[in-house]
């Protein structure tokens, strides 16, 4: 839980200082599409690793 409000803390802290409204959004929309895409990785990673898929 420690390492989750630390991860929360630093990405509030990194969109803090940005000034233009559009570039801000554009960064929080772009960080939330990378962070879904890793989590498909991730997903496709171990149902891979659990079939028993040969690489």
């Amino acid at each position: 839980m420690k390492q989750f409000a630390f991860l929360k803390e630093l990405y509030l802290s990194a969109f803090r200082d940005i000034g233009n409204f559009l570039v801000r959004n554009y960064f929080k929309l772009f960080s939330w599409f990378c962070f879904m895409l890793f989590a498909i990785v991730l997903y496709a990673f171990v149902y891979r690793l659990l079939t028993g898929y040969a690489f």
